[in-house]
């Protein structure tokens, strides 16, 4: 299946219900189960990888297929290794291409019994769930934050506590840091000097807990309004002030005429000038989701950059480096990679932009949310639209709020 997207004129203007931010409810999922709290999540992400959080949590089978779901695959991993039990956690294939094997030698570290049911270091595992002992464990700090926050929740948990301590640069910090953030809400107290983190042994405390609005999904309309030429949208129940590390695209897109009011509930986004820079130097390292979004602007905006910060984009749903590659050159564009974990482009265009680009997903929604956009510079096609559920399920419902043409084709 694929879908046409067209824009009849340039302006957005609209109030739109952001989803819940996947980060945070699938971090909370975990943090429920582990306080046994009483109380229901409020506002929990309708996304696919949340879904299947709740889904395995809640099931009273032991073999748990979590398709595409990255995240889960991490906490889950390290969730069920603490519950006594024999558990099995496979995926989709991709998910069996995208490596585990840190995380699971952490976990046998901790006394854990994790094997591998098909290729050393991948999915599927087979978990042998039981009683866990703390320790000081070494991890490298570039690898996945997913890793390091899979092992943080269950910290409190373990015997005797854990101690991290986190080797080379730490990447995605600001994802770490969100966890710890939720931990204490829920009564969970951490020290973190250097860079080393230590949780002693406690008890969760249950407590009633409300799920933010997503700030990786409030960037696609950063990203529609630099693109427009005009006009205002409200995003609701999104908070200026957020633990969520995306925020800090506020201030990036101040750049291209994008001001942010915060209200009592929500915050609001205009565009007040018709400007953009002549170049664009990022570090994604704590902001990789967003990585996407500002590669297909800048393009667009014919704004040359270099990115970096970027290592972790090649082992994501798909291998974002090559895919925006890919679909970029769709557009006339020829983005290089000057070095691991960096993107680059100098503004140019050697390639024959496609009358009618029709943008491969690579079963990654976010290559669908970030190349909607598009069409505000005439009909895109997107091939497996529906990649978005994932993440953002009302997607194209929002868009055609605002004036979008979305047709199957």
């Amino acid at each position: 299946m694929k879908y046409q997207l067209s824009k009849p004129d340039k302006t957005i203007n609209g109030s739109i219900k952001l989803p819940a931010s996947k980060s945070i409810a699938n971090r909370a999922l975990i943090i429920h189960a582990l306080s046994y709290s009483p109380y229901e999540i409020e506002n929990l992400s309708d996304s696919d990888d949340t879904k299947v959080m709740q889904r395995v949590l809640t099931s009273n089978t032991n073999v748990f297929d979590i398709g595409h779901a990255g995240t889960a695959m991490r906490f889950l991993t390290a969730f069920l290794a603490q519950i006594v039990g024999e558990w099995t956690l496979t995926g989709s294939d991709r998910m069996k291409q995208r490596p585990i094997k840190i995380l699971v030698d952490a976990l046998n570290k901790l006394g854990a019994k994790i094997e591998y049911l098909e290729e050393e270091g991948f999915p599927p595992l087979k978990i042998y769930g039981s009683h866990l002992k703390g320790n000081i464990l070494e991890l490298d700090g570039s690898v996945s934050s997913q890793y390091i926050s899979a092992l943080l929740m269950i910290a409190p948990t373990l015997e005797g506590g854990l101690t991290l301590r986190l080797k080379n640069k730490v990447t995605s910090r600001s994802y770490i840091e969100l966890t710890l953030g939720l931990m204490k809400q829920f009564g969970v107290k951490s020290v973190w000097k250097g860079n080393e983190i230590r949780i002693n042994e406690q008890d969760y405390q249950p407590c009633e807990f409300t799920v933010e609005a997503d700030w990786s999904g409030a960037s696609y309309w950063y990203q529609l309004l630099a693109l427009a030429g005009a006009g205002e949208v409200e995003l609701q129940h999104l908070n200026l002030m957020s633990l969520q590390g995306d925020c800090a695209i506020a201030p990036w897109f101040k750049q291209f005429g994008i001001e942010s009011q915060a209200t009592a509930n929500s915050i609001i986004i205009r565009k007040t000038a018709d400007i953009q820079p002549k170049n664009l130097s990022l570090n994604f390292a704590e902001n990789p989701d967003v990585a996407q979004t500002m590669a297909v602007l800048c393009v667009l905006k014919k704004v040359p950059f270099h990115f970096t910060g970027l290592e972790t984009l090649k082992i994501k749903e798909t291998n974002r480096i090559a895919a925006l590659q890919n679909e970029l050159s769709k557009f006339g564009a020829q983005l290089t990679e000057p070095h691991h974990g960096e993107l680059a482009w100098d503004g140019t265009f050697p390639f024959e932009k496609k009358e009618v680009p029709c943008i491969t997903t690579y079963h990654d929604h976010r290559m669908a949310l970030a190349f909607a956009p598009a069409a505000l510079f005439g009909t895109i096609e997107i091939d497996d639209p529906m990649v978005v559920t994932k993440s953002y399920p009302a997607y194209y419902d929002d868009l055609k709020l605002v004036g979008f043409d979305v047709a199957q084709v």
